[in-house]
């Protein structure tokens, strides 16, 4: 079994519950403990793998959004339509690497925080441009709708694993919530 195959599995199981143990989590994958072991030496060395996948997954979702691109064209419409697209990309990215959200070996790694320190701040000049061209009141300040974003993924991710909420309703919430709640209206707002 590859190690990709056995790290879809991982996340499932883990996504689903986030205190599995390594012997639950090769349970879930079809494989022994030793297979799993083979793969990832320790629980830990596992979520870091998760962890530096879903990094990977946010560049490729903010690349593949434009967001660099929509950034500096400073086209109110464009800024939007890139800020939804990342949205939807995101809760697409739940289903696989939702644990990442969370887990503190992930939250607490040094080079995963750094590169995720990085991407933050890359998406944080999306939402500067965005209050530039009038298309996100200004009173909250980007990082701070940075953080209300992956506040509301957590959400949705904790209302999907307690069946609160079905996965496809969850990209309509948080693109409700988010721009309904932050953008700008009318001109009457600002």
């Amino acid at each position: 079994m590859s190690t990709d195959t056995v790290l879809a599995a991982a996340q499932r199981c883990l996504n689903d519950d986030p205190t599995a143990s390594m012997a639950q989590i090769a349970a879930a994958a079809g494989v022994g403990r030793a297979t799993l072991h083979r793969h990832f030496s320790s629980r830990d060395a596992l979520l870091h793998e998760i962890g530096s996948r879903s990094l990977d997954r946010w560049a490729d979702s903010m690349a593949a959004a434009d967001l660099v691109g929509a950034a500096e064209s400073r086209d109110p419409a464009r800024i939007r339509a890139c800020i939804a697209d990342l949205l939807t990309r995101y809760v697409d990215d739940l289903e696989d690497f939702g644990v990442a959200l969370t887990d503190t070996t992930v939250t607490t790694s040094p080079d995963l925080r750094e590169r995720s320190a990085e991407l933050f701040d890359l998406e944080v000049t999306l939402y500067e441009a965005a209050q530039q061209a009038g298309v996100l009141r200004p009173q909250s300040s980007p990082r701070w709708v940075g953080h209300a974003v992956y506040g509301l993924l957590v959400a949705v991710r904790e209302g999907i694993a307690e069946g609160d909420l079905a996965r496809r309703d969850g990209i309509g919430l948080v693109r409700s919530t988010l721009l309904d709640g932050l953008f700008v209206t009318d001109g009457s707002e600002q």
